[in-house]
């Protein structure tokens, strides 16, 4: 009869890591069994690669729809992880026997079979992971604890018995919280984990049956009961359960993982908030002659290095302090040794005087910490993964879980290269880097990425793998499709810009294609203004990047041209919804033709005036455009303030006239700061509207004049509450006499000849 050997264990538990790794040694099994998919077994042994390092996790995933997907996370802590790399140290034969993810996935993409019900956890990278409930965290609530290492540490490890009876007692005790579950046999997580359970102990039997005679199995605590091999069920009640289970073809590899993700429930579904510190504990643990006072002040050397790296204070007497306080407050506790709480607590009293601030810093970089692990180049993988990789090493853009902001300067070939690079991986949905401010250069040459990994990229790279093999050709055929299924000019025209930041000719001509016949039969006036940005921004930037965009210039020169001759019919007759929407096509318009100055704007500056003069035009859009032609040098002060007078007289409704005054002045109140006869205007107006009016008026006037700066509005109340506003008031005559010691200042800064008369 085989001895079967349960190693019950928290995931991600360095606690139970250590105990894994006694107990394996003193077991001295001829077969390892792990929880895990069955299909890991094929990528398993790379765990022993020199080049593997954790923080890693095994991906598997549906080859034909990839975002169908689950990781497996693993630590250097994580017992999983210390069992298979204790497995392939010593030539132990050793295996997966979770439920094949070919069937887990299948049941998430087709809701057929015992497990229909079950509402798989998101992970937050898009994939899906099973039920996997924390037994050892049950255990350490019931006793009081708020963290389960503690309670690991305080219950078991400081047990006098061995590592296997320790597992043992710990079984029995999961067996108590199993019998006490009042859950309904329909209910989803317990049907899921039947299942489950049913697919562990076929591996078991299969493991009996070839006649190894000590297995050890590390699993779940949660589970272990349901696997001692006395209490089994009958096989056919297992096979019962298993039969009839939907598959889909699926791969598996091996992919880095980092600090910050671990922290996050996922595939093992034990998300752990302090992944650093576990990692700290373990990294001790395995020289079993440290103590527990070693932990703390090992840790704590380390805390003073982080906080000096922030310029803050940590001196050695104050490290001596915090860590007899610690011990004090876990002997208040009631605790063998201090843990992170109790040394956290003492480092925010004596080292952070009490400052929560600085015990921030020491909860990113240590307690949670970078880390970014390594996965060999053996691993299997996509082409289009290894295109990429071959891309970041020849371009030094080592990915990092660490956010780094990058400077290019596009004159520079290999800057511009990473520039594409990364401009590519974001129209593919891997968004590796982030663009940012580049300082206060106003040049077209320079770009600012913030650049940090995210082991889901994998994910993305599996799925934008089904455009291409390589970066350029995904890319390109990425473009394609989204162009095709493009709903307007405007999305065409910023993916136009895209591909041309990304430096895709083949992505450029396909959407220029789109473009052209979309433009061509496009009615719709905003439309065709909402177009126009975009595209003097690909015309603008081309030059820069040296790509040829005469086609797209032409199909510029023909929006613009169609838009200039329908903006004054297809203003006519706007309600306040459409004259809004209308109002932002203008000033989107405006924002693109100054790109270009190069660009003929008399045709836009006539449709400007027509919209301008025209009584029958909403207000806001009418007021827009006479705020256009102002800027533009083709409205005088006198003209303007003629139309301001006629557009706020008495005849005019209020909400139309404050409509039309919100066009003009929005977002910028020098007019009326430097011109006091349109202050008096508006003021005289304000004054005037009658009161069952001004209930319409107020919150269109208030969100014109709230646009201002603060100084603004002080400026216009000063000069109303002085009366230097009023229109009638005649021009103070300048003193030159008194101006001339300031006009010769000025004039020597200018470098001007100041001459006496």
């Amino acid at each position: 009869m085989a001895d079967v050997h349960l190693l019950g264990v928290r995931h991600h538990g360095p606690g139970s890591a250590r105990s894994v790794a006694e107990a394996l040694t003193v077991i001295r099994p001829d077969l390892v069994l792990i929880e895990g998919p069955t299909e890991l077994d094929g990528v398993a042994p790379l765990a022993a690669d020199p080049g593997m390092t954790p923080p890693v996790a095994a991906l598997i995933y549906a080859v034909e729809q990839p975002h169908l997907a689950s990781f497996y996370p693993l630590a250097s802590f994580s017992p999983e992880w210390v069992a298979l790399r204790w497995s392939l140290a010593t030539a132990t034969p050793v295996r997966m026997m979770d439920l094949p993810a070919a069937n887990s996935l299948a049941l998430h993409l087709t809701p057929k079979g015992p497990v229909a019900a079950a509402s798989p956890e998101d992970d937050g990278g898009g994939s899906r992971s099973l039920y996997r409930p924390d037994a050892i965290g049950m255990l350490a609530d019931a006793a009081g604890y708020s963290d389960a290492e503690r309670w690991w540490e305080d219950a078991v490890e400081h047990r006098d018995a061995g590592p296997i009876e320790r597992f043992a007692a710990l079984t029995d005790a999961i067996a108590e919280i199993r019998a006490v579950d009042d859950r309904p046999d329909d209910d989803p997580d317990v049907v899921q984990n039947a299942v489950r359970e049913a697919a562990m102990r076929r591996v078991i039997r299969g493991a009996v049956r070839e006649g190894h005679g000590r297995v050890a199995v590390v699993c779940g605590a949660y589970h272990a009961p349901a696997l001692v091999p006395a209490d089994f069920p009958p096989a056919s009640a297992d096979n019962k359960l298993l039969a009839g289970l939907p598959k889909v073809k699926v791969a598996a590899t091996w992919v880095p993982w980092t600090s910050s993700r671990l922290s996050l429930s996922s595939g093992y579904g034990a998300g752990i908030a302090s992944p650093g510190w576990y990692q700290h504990l373990f990294e001790h643990w395995q020289n079993s002659s440290a103590s527990g006072a070693d932990v703390a002040t090992s840790w704590l050397v380390r805390v003073a290095h982080a906080l000096r790296r922030e310029n803050l204070d940590a001196p050695p007497a104050s490290l001596v302090e915090a860590q007899r306080m610690a011990s004090a407050v876990a002997a208040i506790r009631g605790r063998p040794a201090p843990g992170l709480a109790e040394l956290d607590d003492a480092v925010q009293a004596v080292l952070c005087e009490g400052s929560t601030v600085p015990l921030t810093v020491v909860h990113r970089e240590l307690t949670v910490g970078h880390e970014l692990g390594r996965v060999p180049d053996a691993a299997p993988t996509v082409p289009l993964a290894a295109d990429l990789a071959a891309a970041q090493r020849r371009l030094r853009l080592t990915p990092s879980a660490v956010e780094e902001v990058l400077t290019l300067d596009l004159r520079k070939p290999n800057q511009l290269a990473r520039s594409v690079l990364l401009h590519r991986l974001t129209l593919l949905g891997v968004p590796w880097g982030r663009p940012v401010e580049t300082g206060r250069t106003t040049g077209t040459f320079k770009e600012g990425w913030a650049l940090r990994w995210q082991p889901e990229f994998a994910v993305e790279l599996v799925d934008a793998s089904r455009y291409g093999t390589t970066v350029d050709s995904a890319a390109s055929a990425c473009v394609a499709e989204r162009a095709q299924s493009a709903d307007s000019l405007a999305e065409l025209s910023e993916l136009l810009g895209a591909c041309l930041l990304a430096d895709l000719p083949a992505g450029i001509s396909h959407v220029v294609s789109v473009l052209a016949e979309r433009a061509a039969h496009q009615e719709d006036v905003a439309a065709l203004l909402m177009t126009i940005a975009p595209l003097a921004r690909t015309c603008r930037y081309g030059n820069v990047r040296g790509v040829d965009v005469a086609e797209v210039r032409r199909i510029l020169d023909a929006t613009a041209i169609r838009a200039c001759v329908g903006l004054p019919t297809a203003c006519a007759g706007l309600d306040d919804d459409a004259a809004a929407v209308m109002r932002r096509a203008i000033d989107s318009a405006q924002t693109g033709l100054t790109l270009l100055p190069e660009m003929p704007h008399d045709d836009w500056h006539q449709a400007l005036a027509a919209v301008a003069g025209s009584d029958r035009i909403h207000g806001s859009v009418a007021g827009r455009a006479t705020r256009l032609l102002l800027d533009a040098g083709l409205v005088d002060r006198e003209a303007l303030a003629a139309r301001l007078s006629r557009r706020l007289s008495i005849a005019t409704p209020g909400p139309e006239a404050a409509a039309w005054l919100d066009g003009l002045l929005s977002g910028n109140a020098v007019l009326l700061m430097h011109d006091r006869r349109l202050l008096g205007l508006v003021d005289e107006w304000v004054s005037a509207v009658q009161d069952e009016v001004f209930d319409d008026v107020l919150p269109l006037l208030r969100r014109t004049f709230s646009d201002f700066s603060r100084p603004e509005r002080r400026e216009i109340g000063e000069q109303l509450s002085s009366g230097d506003s009023s229109p009638n008031r005649p021009a103070e005559e300048l003193d030159l006499t008194r101006a001339g010691p300031a006009i010769r200042t000025m004039a020597r800064y200018l470098g001007w000849e100041a001459h006496r008369d």
